[in-house]
């Protein structure tokens, strides 16, 4: 079985935690993560407006829906099937979700585009933008820690990384795993969240206690994984497996039909997504390539990625790394 290392992010030994944040990269691609500093608060208030948003009923939640290819708003359930990313055909998601992310506005005078960096769109309830913001800033806080961590971890110091995300793709999704009833049959192999990988450096989650994370072993069999208490999950995405020229890997998972005792029951999440600068390049880092392990990508834009990943899991065409997950999960 795959052992996710709990790794207290507060240590005074920094040197100690890079090279425990390596040896989880190498061999499972995620840890849970304790000394993060963020109050209990900031994720209860979170959960207490998402909760309220995710009551309303469709018509009014389906009035903050975004246009194809506009990754902000609403989703409805069975929208999406996430493991079309890795060209693998599945049922439709049974998740309704939520997103913001940055704006270009977030950064004046780099020309950004709102192809990339979307302008966000808001709930009229009045608690829940503030009470989101605030769990942006505190996931993004996790996130760009984290990234210091690789960056040392990868012999790079910890601006190895950070230098490639200055203006970052940073997108929030709350995820309600919307069920039709505790008894309904479902559909051969329809899942909460098709299997897949993230795309970016670093995906930062909190999710409630309750069965559904699956991640895939390296015998091709699912492990479940739950939040240990106090702690969030942190998992590597491709674009850092990229970077590091496959010796961090970027593990497939996935959210089974949440039950306990046979029963399906509700579940919630907030998956925090650190992808890095649109323009940033990505290509084997210095220190992860030599002779005996030459570069296996060639260079491409955080943007070029990301639209093509996103375009898989709505449908659309997908990358040559998509090609060889598929191939891997296959």
């Amino acid at each position: 079985m795959l052992h996710v290392p709990t790794i207290d992010i507060s240590l005074a030994d920094q040197d100690e935690v890079a090279r425990q944040v390596d040896q989880a990269a190498r061999t499972v691609g995620f840890m849970q993560v304790v000394g993060h500093g963020i109050p209990d608060s900031v994720p209860a208030d979170l959960t207490a407006a998402t909760d309220a948003f995710f009551a309303l009923d469709l018509e009014t939640k389906s009035g903050y829906r975004c246009p194809p290819g506009v990754n902000r708003g609403y989703t409805p359930p069975k929208a999406e099937s996430l493991a079309n990313s890795l060209g693998l055909a599945s049922a439709a998601d049974l998740f309704e979700a939520f997103n913001v992310g940055t704006e270009a506005a977030e950064f004046p005078g780099l020309g950004l585009s709102e192809a990339d960096y979307e302008t966000n769109v808001w709930p009229s309830q009045p608690d829940f933008r503030p009470a989101v913001e605030a769990w942006f800033a505190a996931a993004q806080g996790v996130a760009r820690t984290m990234t210091r961590i690789f960056g040392r971890a990868l012999g790079l110091g910890e601006d190895g990384l950070t230098r490639f995300t200055g203006h970052s793709v940073d997108v929030l999704r709350m995820i309600n795993y919307r069920l039709p009833g505790p008894d309904v049959e479902l559909e051969p192999e329809q899942v909460g969240m098709g299997a897949h990988t993230d795309y970016g450096i670093v995906t930062v989650l909190w999710a409630d206690a309750v069965p559904g994370l699956e991640i895939l072993d390296h015998e091709g069999g699912w492990q479940p994984v739950q939040p240990a208490p106090g702690a969030l999950l942190v998992n590597l995405g491709d674009a850092l497996a990229r970077w590091t020229n496959d010796r961090w890997v970027s593990t497939m998972h996935r959210v089974a039909a949440p039950r306990v005792d046979g029963v399906l029951v509700p579940r919630r999440s907030a998956a925090f997504f650190h992808d890095g600068d649109v323009d940033a390049v990505i290509a084997p880092l210095s220190t992860c390539v030599d002779a005996e392990h030459p570069a296996l990508y060639e260079p491409v834009t955080v943007g070029e990625h990301l639209r093509a990943k996103l375009a898989g899991s709505r449908g659309g065409t997908l990358t040559a790394g998509a090609e060889r997950e598929a191939a891997r999960l296959r």
